[in-house]
């Protein structure tokens, strides 16, 4: 009898081995032979035997929509007190002046303010008196009022005017314009060098970029004509079609245009 309960036990811990089993894999298990490798892609391949290295650039021309004027007051006295309250005065007629010119609040930023003593000479350490120079950063968005605008400081009471410069607020925009076209320069010259050495080019192997902006005026005369002989591609934005942003000519503060250059440096492998 105990022979016939082992077996019986042994013949239920089978039975039971198998509902687990049966209960953990899968009904339609899938052969071996059905599993297919992941087939990977082959890699580009760039030849580094032989390359060409080209530069190429490219050069648009903006009219600016933005100005920002630096002016202020110098004041003097004989105290610190009075040179001050002096400077106070008059900075703020200006601030006024400014304001009533459509200009925010926000838009005007004291950028410069130092009180320095004035001596009787140049030997001497003997103080006779005090000189605060105030100066006003102006952002002015309503470029063809520039003039304007200054005329109306300097009337009252502003006695220095430090720096006028021009900007565009669309700066990204016209940089990436540049960058692509200067990498299509890039291109065109690497395939006319390699055709004229029999061969074409490839794979791009290596970028390297460079780019900057900077105001031409008038006064860079024959200099702004040979920046601009050197580029590659020149392109001129075309105009916001907003005529506020026009000149008379009759102003003495000029826009000009804002040149916004790229320039890369592209090495392509010759097949």
């Amino acid at each position: 009898m105990r022979i016939l309960d082992n077996h019986k036990y042994v013949w239920l811990l089978g039975v039971l081995g198998w509902l687990i089993l049966s209960l953990v894999l899968p009904q339609n298990p899938v052969q071996a032979a059905d599993i297919q490798p992941t087939a990977r892609p082959e890699p580009t391949i760039c030849g580094t035997g032989r390359s060409i290295s080209v530069n190429g650039s490219a050069l648009i021309n903006v009219t600016p929509d933005r100005a920002l004027v630096q002016l202020g007051v110098q004041s003097n006295g004989t105290t610190v007190d009075a040179a001050e309250k002096a400077n106070s005065q008059a900075i703020q007629r200006v601030i006024a002046a400014i304001r009533q010119q459509g200009v925010q609040a926000g838009d005007i930023a004291t950028d410069l303010y130092v009180i320095d003593p004035i001596y009787e000479d140049y030997d001497s350490l003997y103080i006779k008196g005090y000189r605060v120079n105030n100066t006003v950063a102006v952002t002015i968005r309503e470029v063809n009022k520039t003039s304007v605008i200054v005329s109306a400081a300097l009337e009252a009471g502003a006695n220095q005017v430090h720096d006028v410069s021009f900007y565009t607020s669309e700066l990204r925009k016209y940089r990436d314009q540049a960058r692509e076209l200067a990498v299509t320069a890039a291109g065109e010259k690497a395939s006319a060098l390699a055709a004229s050495a029999g061969a074409e080019i490839g794979c791009v192997q290596s970028i390297n970029e460079n780019s900057w902006s900077y105001y031409n005026g008038w006064w860079y005369g024959s200099n702004r004509n040979a920046s601009l002989w050197t580029q590659n591609t020149i392109q001129n934005a075309p105009s916001t079609g907003d005529s506020s942003t026009g000149s008379s000519g009759d102003e003495p503060i000029s826009l000009g245009q804002i040149s916004i250059k790229a320039e890369v440096s592209i090495s392509y492998a010759l097949k």
